[in-house]
């Protein structure tokens, strides 16, 4: 038997799964099977999972629910998230624009990374961020998008980052005023696991969070979710 990972043909039998023979190879460690079954979930049930990830809910909270792989679901989120654009296509140029940051971390709490997002202050809903460290060239990857608005006011903490960017006469420096960029940086963290405070749920990449406030922003917006292929 061939082994589909390296091509040796270096492999033994390794018991049986589910009444199928399972081979391992000697030259690479990798365990197969003698054939795999075609299966196919339908859109129905890839819907409903990708609700619960977007509800709140892990991706291994999710397998022990629905007795669906962690990794099929995260398969899932990864192929919509990466075909969603960063926020939904709005012709909003907000009169007064809050920013703000959120610290989530990636593999481990020493990996600490940020997501810089922009809201309309009198509007709900996320219309531009990203992610990075907490530097102002991170920050400057957002301000070449929000300084086209030309909004009136920019509402911020004290963040010295902010003052290099924007000018004094247009900056308002409030903690009080920014409700509504912090609500929406609430929820970010409200609907998604992987960036609940004190919790088993965490991202393993940078690529797995953007593609989690994609999905999360347009179902937000659209109340729907794409479906994988």
């Amino acid at each position: 038997m061939k082994c589909p990972n390296c091509n040796s043909y270096q492999t033994v039998k390794n018991g049986q799964r589910k009444g199928r023979q399972s081979y391992k190879c000697k030259q690479c460690g990798h365990q197969f099977l003698e054939s795999y079954r075609p299966w196919q979930y339908s859109d129905e049930v890839k819907q409903l999972c990708m609700k619960m990830y977007l509800n709140g809910m892990g991706l291994r909270g999710i397998e022990r629910v629905t007795d669906i792989h962690h990794t099929t679901v995260m398969g899932w989120v990864r192929e919509a998230g990466t075909r969603l654009p960063d926020t939904p296509e709005t012709e909003e140029e907000p009169e007064i624009t809050d920013l703000d940051e959120l610290q989530t971390f990636v593999g481990n709490k020493r990996h600490k990374v940020w997501i810089w997002t922009a809201v309309n202050h009198w509007q709900p809903g996320i219309i531009a961020w990203t992610i990075g460290d907490r530097s102002s060239g991170t920050f400057q990857l957002l301000w070449v998008v929000v300084k086209c608005w030309q909004s009136f006011w920019y509402v911020t903490d004290g963040y010295a980052v902010y003052s290099k960017f924007i000018d004094g006469s247009q900056h308002i420096v409030s903690k009080t005023y920014m409700t509504r960029v912090e609500g929406e940086n609430t929820r970010l963290r409200h609907y998604l696991a992987r960036l609940h405070r004190k919790t088993l749920c965490y991202s393993k990449s940078i690529e797995m969070i953007k593609c989690s406030v994609r999905l999360l922003l347009h179902y937000l917006r659209f109340g729907t979710v794409p479906i994988p292929v």
